[in-house]
Formats: structure tokens, sequence, C-alpha cells
């Protein structure tokens, strides 16, 4: 079996694009996966073409000799764009390997460890500030809203949920981001008490309206310093956190964070590779590591998941992206043993089922593992061309 063609894909995702990467034999067996251009990762496309380059008559079945020289070939700028970029042919890779085999790929790493994956309602709240008009969705204006919404999400089934900070004393309203330049704040990133009391009135809203068992996780980004987490921590205690979620390329102020806080935090979503992670498992720098299976690849997710074990630390997956993500994702979770909780936006535009050939499949707030070759769906290609990208890709 070679490798005949690589070709990538994009849709029109409301306010982002999805992007997906195709791999074809000369078998006619097809390898998928998805990536994400937008967050800060503009130019994936550009490197993946040129790393796809070399691969053409390649044995696709041998990812991790495949993986290994790529690694090598861009050794000098590690992580990144480059492991973005080679994270989205190894996804592909399995995918196709397992297909070939016949088998789901979470058999090519021994098998699943569960049927099911409890999931949390991600970006809660979240997408309704700028975008609910495009999702078909009433926007997020009040404190009374977040209370509905919480409810809301009790009544699906779903029994955690995650959600940002919001600033319903801003005109207009809107989420909190400075870390991301995208409202007042920054650079200084300061935890002022407006801020802190906006934290508090959000989370309470949304524990009035899901209720006391409720798993309830904040997301702060990268929006405070050291110091403006520890306050963060402080304010949240009242509410009986399933997490507080931190963003840091700072192991030891994590650590310190982490010492401080009343409830369990998570981290590491923004690192790549086991070379990344590794200081922030030796300095145990927060309780749970969250890992991006399409920024870091499914194996090297699996290596990463394996160090975590050795330090008594269980791992959940970043996934905010399309369906095929999720279920990348999904075969990450259902293989290690050191498992937590599955993120999945739930709010999205109403076309996504519609690119996939079989979406996941959620009951009573958790993600039924599919045991179809490969991801268990592909991507179809007519409903693709039908959203065409907001972003060209020329």
């Amino acid at each position: 079996m070679k490798i005949v063609k690589i070709e990538d894909l994009h849709c029109n995702a409301g306010w982002r694009d999805f992007s997906f990467l195709k791999i074809t034999t000369d078998e006619g067996i097809i390898g998928w996966s998805e990536y994400n251009e937008g967050y800060g990762s503009a130019g994936i496309t550009a490197v993946i073409r040129r790393m796809a380059a070399g691969l053409i008559g390649e044995n696709p079945r041998a990812v991790e000799r495949i993986m290994s020289t790529q690694y090598a070939i861009t050794r000098q700028a590690p992580g990144g764009i480059n492991q973005q970029a080679m994270a989205a042919i190894e996804n592909a890779l399995l995918d196709l390997k397992a297909k070939s085999l016949g088998v789901p790929v979470y058999e090519l790493f021994g098998g699943k460890v569960r049927d099911t994956l409890p999931l949390y309602w991600s970006h809660c709240g979240s997408y309704r500030f700028h975008h609910a008009a495009v999702m078909g969705l009433d926007p997020i204006r009040s404190l009374d809203d977040l209370v509905a919404l919480g409810a809301h999400v009790k009544a699906r089934g779903f029994r955690a949920l995650k959600t940002n900070i919001f600033r319903f004393d801003l005109d207009p309203p809107n989420m909190y981001q400075p870390g991301f330049a995208r409202s007042p704040g920054g650079p200084e990133l300061n935890a002022d008490g407006a801020t802190l009391a906006a934290i508090k009135d959000g989370l309470a809203a949304f524990r009035q309206g899901a209720g006391p068992d409720m798993g309830i996780l904040l997301d702060t980004n990268f929006n405070f310093k050291t110091e403006g987490y520890i306050k963060v921590a402080r304010a949240c205690e009242p509410f009986n956190l399933f997490w507080l979620e931190i963003d840091s390329y700072d192991p030891e102020g994590l650590r310190l964070i982490r010492d401080r806080a009343s409830m369990p935090t998570a981290s590491c979503e923004s690192l790549f590779g086991r070379r990344q992670f590794r200081p922030f498992f030796e300095h145990r720098a927060m309780d749970v590591a969250i890992v991006d299976v399409p920024w870091n690849g499914l194996a090297e997710s699996h290596k990463i998941s394996t160090m975590a074990e050795a330090y008594e630390m269980n791992c959940a997956p970043h996934n905010f992206y399309g369906h095929l993500s999720t279920l990348m994702s999904a075969h990450f979770c259902a293989s290690i043993p050191n498992f937590r909780i599955m993120e999945i936006d739930i709010d999205d535009v109403p076309w996504k089922d519609d690119l996939v050939t079989h979406p996941p499949v959620i009951r009573d707030g958790a993600l039924i593992v599919p045991d179809r070759p490969g991801w268990g769906a592909d991507i179809n290609e007519e409903a693709v061309r039908a959203h065409p990208p907001r972003n060209p890709h020329p």
C-alpha cells in the first residue's frame, strides 16, 4: 500500500472554519483527520502541504517511522505549527491504518478500556454572546439567561458543564478574554474587583439553574498572571467547582496556584509533545492534564497520557472542534486507563452533523464509543463543499 494523494478540505463553521486532511492510497483506502487553523494557528495548511509532498509513495501503515522522521526534520523548530501539521498527518494515517485492518483506531492502542465517556458541555453560554444567530439560539445577555441555560443543560442529561468569565456590567455584555486581546484588561492581566465579582455572579447563576449536583468547570484561559489566578481560586471556593482550568507556561507558578486552590486544577491544553509536558508532570503542577489530540496526534497523546499515569494524574482531551475531532478524542479517551472526563461543544452550527457520515452518539450526557473501523466516521465531502470556508485556502 502506498500514499498517492494528500488533500486538505475546509468549510464554513459559523464564526470559524473546520479543516480536514484526506490521505488516499493506491488501494483506495482513505484516512481522515480534523485540524484547526484558527485561534493562533494560521499557516498550518501550508506546512501540511509542504510535509505531505515528501510522503507520496510512502507506506501509510509505517506511522511511527513516518512521524519520527517528521520530528527529526522539524527538530530545530519543535512544537507549534510544525507539531500541529504533524498531528494532522499522524491522525489521518492512524485512521487509514485502522481501516486497512478493519478495526477501530482504539484497537491500535490496546483496545478500549470503557464503552461510554462522560461529557461536559463546553463553552456553556460563551458562544451565545456573539454567535447565537448563526446557531439559531437565543443570545446570552443577563445572569437570568445563565440560570435558564444551567437548567437546560441539566434537562438534557448532562452532569457537567464548563463556562467562561462573563462581564454583564460592560456595554455590551461580553466574555472576559484579555489574555487573547479580545477585551479590556491586557496586557497586564490583573484580577480586579469587578472581574472577581463577575466570576462569582456567573457561577452562582449556573449553580442556581443547574442544581447542586452539576459539575461546574471554570475556564480562565490565559486571562491572569499567577497572583490573579490565586485570587480567582479564592473567589470560586463557595461554588464547589469540578475544576478550575488555567493556561500557563510556568509549571512552578501553576504548582503554586494548585497548592493554594481548594478545588482541583486542570491545565496544559496549549502544550506540544512529551518534552513540553514533562516539567509540568515533574512539578505536579495540576490535578488533570489536558491534552489536545488534533494538536499532538493520537499516538503522541497516548505517550503523554502514559507519562501522566506515572505521576498518578488523569487526562482529559481539549476538544472544542468539529465532530471528527470529537471522534478522534473519543478513541484517545476510550483507550487510556487514566481518563477523567471529555470535553464537547453542544452549541454549534446547524449543519455540523451533515459534515460526517456518522455523528457522535450521546446518551444521558455520555458519548457512546463507536465500533466502526477507523474513527467510526468519514467526512461528507458534498456537505463540506456546500459550505465554502470563510477564509480562502489557495
